[in-house]
């Protein structure tokens, strides 16, 4: 696919998708959701691409969604392109997409994030944000509801007041009230948030195994919604019998113990082991 909506740009195994519609404040449109999609897509099946960085072009990160259709912006019946009446938010098509990514991803805030355009960062792993930075979870002022899958992220990110207060409001506020709420890292200056992140995806990149991350990156988010400790004693317990007899766990102490960098050989695309994935795909109905 042919991006008009975002750039795609893989360095030293680090890929940065960039939203490129700095004129519209990198506003959404269902071609930028289909593009990031495809994008997601790509990444997955490239062993090459082994964290991924989101951030914007030009003074935003993204404004939202695209207004400019005026009153009926967000009356799916008035769109010519609805989804066969099933009435799909397709913000939420996209971060449940992210959800499912096996790269680890970080968000790169360099200005306005409202609407999908913080949303959608929240099923992403690592948030940083510059001084310059805005948020604002705007939907309540806009007649419609939280979207992009927010009800089941935001409360499991910062909290149920936290994401309350926000919500009801649905004012913009900066960079400092995110941190001091749990959305996002501490905010850095501007010239320093695509070095941070960089840095963090880096120490990914050199040190650990592709595989185990992508282990890890589910392991996390799906035990958020375990009903007892004993479900991660059980996934735990699978994982560490299978890696522990790869040739990546053999790297990984061997390296150790000979004091030099590990060389995981194991890939993404064809070492997973046997049980993953160990859930069951849900249905939209």
């Amino acid at each position: 696919m042919a991006y008009n909506t975002i750039l795609y740009d893989v360095e030293d195994n680090i890929l940065t998708i960039t939203l490129n519609r700095p004129e519209k404040l990198n506003a959404f449109t269902r071609e930028m959701q289909a593009e990031m999609i495809d994008a997601l897509d790509r990444a997955d099946a490239d062993d090459d691409v082994r964290a991924i960085i989101v951030t914007g072009a030009g003074r935003g990160f993204c404004a939202g969604a695209d207004l400019s259709g005026g009153g009926n912006t967000f009356d799916a019946d008035d769109r010519s392109d609805r989804d066969s009446g099933l009435h799909r938010d397709g913000g939420g098509v996209l971060t449940l997409r992210i959800y499912e990514v096996n790269k680890p991803m970080i968000s790169a805030v360099n200005g306005a994030a409202v609407g999908v355009g913080v949303t959608m960062q929240l099923p992403m792993d690592i948030r940083l944000a510059s001084t310059d930075a805005k948020f604002g979870f705007v939907f309540a002022r806009r007649g419609i509801v939280p979207e992009a899958c927010s009800s089941y992220f935001l409360p499991r990110v910062v909290g149920i007041s936290q994401a309350l207060e926000w919500c009801y409001s649905g004012r913009v506020f900066g960079a400092q009230e995110a941190y001091e709420g749990g959305l996002i890292r501490k905010p850095v200056a501007p010239e320093e948030l695509l070095p941070k992140a960089r840095e963090i995806a880096r120490e990914i990149v050199d040190n650990t195994s592709a595989v185990s991350v992508t282990l890890v990156r589910h392991m996390m988010w799906r035990m958020l919604n375990a009903d007892h400790p004993m479900e991660a004693h059980k996934i735990d317990s699978r994982g560490i019998y299978h890696r522990g007899k790869s040739p990546d766990s053999h790297e990984g102490v061997q390296s150790f113990l000979e004091k030099r960098p590990a060389v995981f050989p194991e890939k993404v695309s064809q070492d997973m082991p046997t049980y993953f994935p160990w859930w069951e795909d849900r249905e939209f109905s």
